[in-house]
């Protein structure tokens, strides 16, 4: 089918039974393996994103305080063995939801190192005409992979993906007009270059205190995660001048030699891209925290912010554990450390999350200042409800999977369970399908811990 026109879908509206302490029932999913929903809401609408029982992507949309959705099923092309809207056994296979100003909806996902898959609908907030385009701007969109909706400091609607491979690619933004229905590049070369040589594995550009847009990554050399290195940083308040933690420009596109290196730890030094993250002192001044080993090839969390007056970054140890979480090879891997997003509180200090496979999980505060650990404490009490945080499963080795979202005071969780990740290879049996539940949550400023790739 020729993009523009229009794909068949399934479109009707499905009844719901809402069960306050157990969910909303929406579907049936996929649950041989995780791979990454999407739930948005936003404008008085939300819109859920998922693969169902026989892994075709579906998207569910209602308007809030309804009681029926409409679903779609859009249909794909084919993609070597599989179709575009089927995934495969493949954990970085995430799905992306966005509004635009007019309210349509632009879905993205279902690809590792793929022809881009893209869908959008026609009239706002109507999921029934939902499109298949496969293409935005029709260059560099055969091998991507982590595609990102955002959206700048003026409302623009940002697309952010990789070109190539893990240990060769290239990573590219775009931005949607809403007036003409087309993007274009935001800038005419890549923000992140691996030079054929390397990628990077960046969190989504985060929109800090100080007007400006900050990204932290790492590069990897290979599609052995082992060869992460090299933790970088930047920050721009358009998309298009970037510059370094002391204000000083950085030409694009910015490749390792120009990057502002937070920690130069090398390849097999324990950096490892699904476990970093980004907050701000009350300086407003990033402060990013990391996984990596230390002199003696343990496993320790850090943390960094850039150098007053000088060139570098401070580092400091926060955890002193007694294990190694030891990584290599390719394919999706579980993590077994994960660190949330440094909070700032009323007295200055900063307070970080994390849970551990051998550690168990609490919370460090950090001086202000110096970012000394200033104390442990126990983990924060969940205000998730028992039947959203444990399985229910009796299929051996099932986790429980979900997405947050808030909008207007309000917070809601999907939940779903799948078999944990198994290096995108296929299992000889996958468990039945499980059901995917809406709940609608108890507000929390408590952000949860961010994976970035894998």
């Amino acid at each position: 089918m020729k993009p523009g026109i229009w794909c068949l879908v399934l479109a009707f509206l499905l009844p719901v039974r809402v069960v306050a302490a157990e969910g909303e029932f929406l579907d049936r999913v996929w649950s041989g393996h995780p791979v990454g929903f999407a739930l948005l809401t936003e404008r008085g609408y939300q819109f859920v994103a998922y693969y169902d029982a026989e892994r075709r992507i579906t998207v569910a949309g209602r308007r809030l305080g309804d009681a029926k959705w409409t679903r779609v099923q859009p249909a794909g092309v084919p993609v070597g063995k599989r179709t575009s809207n089927v995934t495969g056994w493949d954990s970085h296979n995430t799905l992306r939801l966005a509004l635009d100003r007019d309210g349509c909806l632009h879905l993205s996902g279902n690809m590792h190192a793929n022809p881009l898959v893209y869908y959008r609908t026609r009239l706002p907030f109507d999921l029934k005409t939902l499109e298949r385009l496969d293409r935005m701007t029709g260059e560099r969109e055969t091998r991507c992979t982590y595609p990102v909706f955002f959206k700048n400091a003026a409302g623009d609607l940002l697309f952010r993906y990789r070109d190539g491979g893990s240990g060769n690619g290239s990573d590219l933004y775009n931005i949607y007009d809403p007036g003409t229905r087309a993007w274009r590049r935001m800038i005419a070369t890549p923000l992140l270059e691996g030079q054929g040589e390397r990628n990077a594995y960046a969190i989504e550009p985060t929109l800090g205190p100080d007007g400006r847009f900050h990204l932290v990554w790492m590069w990897r050399e290979t599609p052995d995660c082992a060869t992460n290195h090299s933790l970088s940083y930047a920050r721009s308040r358009d998309f298009v001048h970037w510059e370094n933690s002391r204000g000083e420009p950085i030409a694009l596109p910015i490749v390792l030699a120009t990057g502002d290196i937070i920690d130069a730890a090398r390849p097999g030094e324990g950096l490892i891209n699904m476990t970093f993250n980004l907050g701000f002192d009350a300086q407003q001044r990033p402060v990013v925290v990391y996984h990596r080993y230390d002199a003696n090839r343990k496993s320790q969390a850090y943390v960094a912010r850039p150098n007053e007056g000088q060139r570098g970054w401070a580092v400091r140890p926060m955890s002193d554990w007694n294990f190694q979480w030891a990584f290599a090879g390719g394919g999706s891997i579980d993590g077994e450390v994960k660190l949330g997003p440094p909070r700032l509180e009323h007295d200055g200090s900063l307070v970080v999350d994390f849970s551990t496979k051998q550690a168990g999980a609490g919370r460090w505060r950090l001086r202000a200042d110096t970012l000394e650990r200033i104390e442990k404490l126990p983990a924060t009490p969940s205000s998730l409800p028992a039947s959203f945080r444990h399985a229910q499963s009796t299929v051996p080795g099932m986790e429980v999977q979900s997405v947050i979202s808030r909008a207007d005071g309000r917070r809601w969780g999907l939940r779903w369970e799948t078999l944990g990740r198994n290096r995108d290879k296929p299992r000889e049996i996958a468990p039945p399908p499980t059901e995917l539940r809406l709940y609608e949550l108890p507000d929390s400023e408590v952000p949860a811990a961010t994976n970035v790739g894998s």
